[in-house]
């Protein structure tokens, strides 16, 4: 754990990464693949949700919360996640190939919520306090 707060460069990549998914006009991910910008790869079945957005959004907050360890940085964390959750999905309104989804919102805020709680009852009831 403490290669990511001593790394916050690798934080920040994970984030270009993400940034450069999401505004890609089509499905990178999909051109790779199935050889079809078109089609976009499931990792598992949606349910209410987008499991592909919910997936990305935990990873990149399990990353952020590992990162920044002091409650000032984390406050910021958690308004950057949000924001960058909501912006990048609205961004598909103006991106051609892409389209925006409820359910792939919902997915992204998800994914940070999940997180956020989890930290607060590692914190709370200190599973990995000594």
């Amino acid at each position: 754990m403490k290669f990511f707060s001593k790394n916050k460069n690798f934080f920040y990549l994970i984030n270009l990464c993400l940034i450069f998914f999401y505004i890609f006009p089509g499905s990178l991910l999909g051109l790779v693949i199935y050889n079809d910008i078109k089609l976009q790869p499931q990792i598992t079945p949606d349910f209410i949700i987008s499991s592909n957005h919910f997936y990305a959004f935990m990873i990149i907050s399990v990353i952020g919360f590992f990162t920044f360890t002091e409650l000032k940085q984390i406050k910021f964390l958690i308004i950057y996640l949000v924001l960058l959750s909501v912006t990048l999905e609205l961004s598909h309104l103006i991106i051609p190939q892409r389209s925006f989804e409820w359910t792939d919102l919902f997915g992204n805020l998800l994914g940070v919520i999940v997180v956020i709680f989890v930290n607060n009852l590692i914190n709370k009831y200190g599973v990995f306090k000594k």
